[in-house]
């Protein structure tokens, strides 16, 4: 059975719109794209690469796979990031019928979730999703994502597109592993963990068990 991992940059505040670049994605008037590259250094590239070791094809949405596939293919050959996504199968989410022309790439088809349930339950490696917000959102609400690698940089946007923009459903978590960077750059990564837990701090009536270690304490 393969997994849904899902690796993104967000802020303190959660956006992740246009993190590599200025004209990224602007809509909605978002000022900040780039916001990645100042606390780029060696351990977040380590990050991205430990990432990428393992077998994976890609999951993209729409307007990720054109920026992707107007960047990648036009790298050196030497570059090995280039490399990973420019061999691997890249499984698409489109609702447009324009050719996929970068190597390897397919449609989903009308049924995006029908599709990655199929994909899941057979055999490959773990589909990898890189950006694609709206694609995130519509994987949230089916609770279709098996691990969060959360690259969690220090600062605060104030607007944007967020991870959890709405219908996620309520999850506790598990913390897998963590690490940082020189520059304040967190790098976690999560696991569902079922229903979220709740409790209280008020004052409660000890148990039966609790007076009696009193008593034996007195």
């Amino acid at each position: 059975m393969r997994k849904i991992i899902l690796a993104t940059f967000i802020s303190l505040d959660g956006v992740m719109q246009a993190p590599g670049g200025p004209d990224e994605d602007p809509t909605g008037g978002f000022k900040h794209g780039g916001w990645v590259f100042p606390h780029s250094d060696e351990g977040t590239g380590k990050a991205l690469f430990e990432l990428f070791e393992k077998p994976f094809a890609l999951l993209l949405g729409r307007k990720t796979y054109d920026i992707f596939s107007a960047y990648w293919p036009h790298i050196g050959s030497d570059n090995p990031v280039a490399n990973k996504f420019n061999s691997v199968t890249k499984y698409v989410a489109t609702r447009g019928d324009a050719e996929l022309k970068w190597n390897r790439s397919q449609s989903l088809g009308k049924d995006v979730v029908a599709a990655l349930k199929e994909l899941k339950a057979g055999e490959g490696p773990d589909l990898l999703i890189q950006g694609s917000g709206d694609l995130i959102q519509t994987l949230l609400r089916h609770e279709l994502i098996d691990e969060f690698n959360l690259m969690i940089f220090p600062l605060v946007l104030g607007s944007g597109k967020k991870l959890f923009a709405g219908g996620a459903i309520p999850s506790a978590m598990k913390l897998l592993r963590t690490q940082s960077s020189p520059t304040g750059v967190i790098f976690a990564t999560y696991q569902p963990d079922g229903p979220v837990k709740t409790g209280s701090f008020a004052m409660q009536d000890p148990s039966e068990e609790e007076i009696e270690r009193r008593k034996r304490l007195e």
